[in-house]
């Protein structure tokens, strides 16, 4: 047993505690945790370990494309998501495989070195699988599956599980549940869609949807006309008879097909409108705001405010490296920090931590409590009254690592 008695223990799900301390095991499972005045008098024979500063749990990168990681850099952004997909797509191309593998690698170093522990994976190759899974990483794989012709999906669908043998032979950690996903409404058949959704639900498995991205989605699939129609007209040479137009808001259309429900994490959002947040909060859907990548891709944040109004606490992911500078979800909080400064910087970390997990459907990681193998680190220096607000002043300050968590045992899921 270790005891680790820190100036300030944010706990994730629970009170920051001021002068806090937590007992773990070797394998990282909390048996113990609260005001060190009470916690170390009852952990007599432990290792006392002096922490100058605030401990905190593993992050939880919630909405992640990590095989994108080749990308970093080479996509421009602030010209609306269409003009970024046509860039990422052409970058992509030029590619050698070879960069691909390497910087996937640095990528999960990447995410360790900024202490997380959890991620929402969405893969179409399944690349990142074995790099997340050897270093230990938590949480989801989406494989997502898109296509606007329905034969050709459905098709694809189907092949999914030998997809996956092909890559992967026995899927390599219990801690990464897998997942098929459908990518968008858009980019998706509503055949597609409900297929994917039931295969999900056949697994027990949460899935995963980009949704109400931006204004070009919602014209899309309220007009049928706009940025994407006129995109798949000239990228996939589609003649427009092809191009089904819903009539309905992005919103509206998930809940028609049954994507909106505790088991669909909706990413992004940042085009929802307030009745829209209110739905999703009835439908009891997690959801995942991704605000630098939405800077970076259409200059615009997420509904952050509209959301708590509406009694969404999101969970954050920094999404790909072709719209973000690094995979730290921690630093998706001082985004939001930094333009919501009436938001409160506990609330802020629990997004990044707790709310993540959640999301993810996991309650070993994400906070500090008892059972729990969240993972703890630190940031050093002296975090005065408000020791949340510490944190978000020091995103960039070094990180360390206090106790990790040993990967689970058992039957892969």
């Amino acid at each position: 047993m270790r005891a680790v008695h820190a100036d300030a223990v944010f706990t994730g799900d629970g009170q920051t505690l001021a002068d806090g301390a937590v007992v773990v095991d070797d394998r990282g499972e909390v048996h113990d945790v609260g005001p060190a005045g009470e916690v170390l008098p009852r952990s007599s024979g432990a290792k006392v370990e002096r922490v100058r500063g605030v401990v905190m749990p593993g992050l939880v990168n919630a909405h992640t494309h990590v095989e994108l990681s080749a990308m970093r850099g080479r996509v421009p952004g602030g010209s609306g998501f269409v003009s970024w997909v046509e860039h990422m797509i052409g970058m992509r191309a030029e590619l050698a495989p070879e960069e691909d593998a390497g910087a996937i690698e640095r990528a999960v170093e990447e995410l360790d070195a900024a202490c997380t522990v959890g991620v929402g994976e969405v893969t179409n190759s399944l690349a990142a699988v074995g790099p997340l899974a050897r270093r230990g990483i938590v949480g989801c794989v989406f494989h997502e599956a898109f296509g606007v012709e329905r034969e050709p999906l459905m098709r694809r669908i189907e092949a999914m599980p030998r997809f996956v043998e092909e890559r992967l032979g026995s899927w390599p950690s219990r801690d990464l549940a897998y997942a098929p996903a459908p990518h968008t409404l858009y980019t998706t058949h509503p055949e597609g869609v409900r297929q994917l959704l039931r295969l999900a639900r056949e697994r027990g498995a949460r899935t995963s949807l980009h949704l109400a991205e931006h204004a070009a989605e919602r014209r899309f699939l309220e007009s049928g006309d706009g940025p994407v129609a006129e995109w798949y007209a000239s990228r996939l040479k589609l003649r427009r008879d092809l191009l089904e137009c819903p009539a309905r808001s992005p919103v509206a259309l998930a809940d028609d097909l049954g994507a909106l429900g505790p088991n669909v994490l909706l990413v992004h959002l940042t085009d929802a409108r307030p009745e829209e947040l209110e739905l999703v909060v009835r439908r009891g859907a997690p959801v995942v705001f991704c605000p630098r990548s939405n800077l970076h891709i259409e200059t615009k944040l997420p509904p952050l405010l509209a959301a708590r109004a509406a009694g969404i606490l999101p969970a954050l992911g920094t999404d790909s490296l072709a719209s973000n500078a690094s995979l730290d979800v921690l630093a998706e909080a001082r985004a939001l920090a930094d333009r919501f400064p009436t938001v409160p910087a506990e609330e802020l970390l629990r997004m990044a931590t707790w709310a993540g997990a959640r999301a993810l459907g996991r309650n070993d990681v994400g906070r500090i409590a008892q059972g729990a193998r969240p993972g703890l680190f630190a940031i050093d220096g002296e975090p005065g009254a408000d020791a949340c607000a510490f944190v978000l002043r020091h995103v960039r300050a070094p990180r360390r690592w206090i106790a990790r968590r040993s990967p689970s045992e058992g039957v892969p899921s």
